[in-house]
């Protein structure tokens, strides 16, 4: 059961980044596209429409909304294009990640955060 569940949660990142690249393709109607764009950006976006600290029901949205969409957005593209892209995405998801470009992201976010309680700190002491 929980190789199921491990194999259907790959799939599923496996088809925002798909989305993600087809968006990209200029071969994949306008419409498609659009949506793609916004289904991969609420997919991979960890802001959600139900906050996931909502006991129970903030994981419905992970669940049950974001599976649906990326079904409904694959069968907006062409099957050989998708096909195309799942398997950039594949390949993607196989290569080792970037320890220094996980540092350099988190350094950005922690200066951001200090840069943003500087100012607000300076703002509201006057």
């Amino acid at each position: 059961m929980l190789a199921l569940i491990k194999i259907w949660a790959r799939t599923l990142k496996r088809d925002a980044h798909a989305l993600y690249l087809a968006a990209r393709d200029p071969r994949v109607p306008w419409y498609a596209k659009g949506l793609a764009i916004a289904v991969a950006g609420y997919a991979l976006s960890p802001i959600d429409l139900i906050p996931d600290f909502i006991p129970v029901i903030g994981y419905l949205d992970d669940l049950i909304i974001v599976p649906l969409e990326i079904a409904l957005v694959v069968r907006m593209i062409p099957p050989g294009i998708m096909a195309e892209h799942r398997a950039l995405a594949e390949a993607a998801q196989e290569r080792p990640v970037s320890r220094v470009a996980v540092a350099v992201i988190v350094v950005i976010w922690i200066a951001s955060t200090v840069a943003v309680g500087w100012i607000a700190c300076g703002y509201f002491s006057n």
